[in-house]
């Protein structure tokens, strides 16, 4: 299978160049899902001010199948990608990393297709399961599946949900939190995430 020849190729140690621009990576549809509306938003690190966006869209050409939200979504971004003047020294992808059942979602699939350092923040749990996770921002809980740490329970908010953080591509899991609790301010979710939430569903 693709996704499980590939996650071979996802490289799980910091191979993170200076970061000097982040990059939220979101997408929507439109028109009953006929159409792939991806959204890259660029920010500059550390300061999030929004340095560029882009939008692309294209024809659903994938059906919808859990675990496999890559394939039908990846074609988009990287369109969106080929319009940035600004390029990303790092994604922050609204989905997956490793912290899924073929160890290769969407952060881990967009890190090794430009080999750019790449972490999943994700909303809600694919795979794995995790211990209370402390009211208390930056405090996080590892996630586990099929005894393996694939990612972290974090919070980046008190008295809210924790998101989940998972490998995407050249990062350890401690790099990735540190990260995404840099580009977090006063909202459960990273700047970057907001951003590209926004402009991928037209809000």
């Amino acid at each position: 299978m693709i996704q499980e020849t590939m996650s071979g190729r996802v490289l799980k140690q910091d191979h993170v160049d200076p970061v000097r621009t982040v990059a939220g990576v979101d997408v929507g549809f439109e028109e009953r899902n006929t159409i792939t509306r991806a959204a890259v938003v660029v920010l500059h690190f550390p300061s999030l001010v929004v340095l560029e966006e882009s939008v692309a869209r294209r024809p659903t050409s994938f059906p919808y199948v859990p675990g496999f939200l890559s394939f039908r979504e990846l074609p988009a971004v990287l369109d969106a990608l080929q319009q940035l003047v600004v390029k990303p020294d790092l994604f922050l992808c609204d989905g997956q990393g490793i912290a899924h059942p073929r160890r290769f979602g969407i952060a881990s699939h967009l890190g090794v297709l430009t080999n750019v350092p790449s972490v999943g923040v994700a909303k809600s749990i694919l795979v794995g399961k995790h211990g209370e996770v402390p009211d208390k921002r930056g405090a996080w809980q590892p996630l586990w599946h099929r005894e393996e740490i694939v990612g972290a329970a974090l919070c980046t908010r008190v008295k809210t949900r924790p998101v989940y953080i998972s490998i995407g591509h050249r990062i350890t899991l401690e790099t990735a939190i540190e990260y995404v609790m840099r580009c977090t301010t006063k909202y459960r979710l990273p700047e970057t995430t907001r951003h590209a939430d926004k402009l991928a569903s037209n809000r």
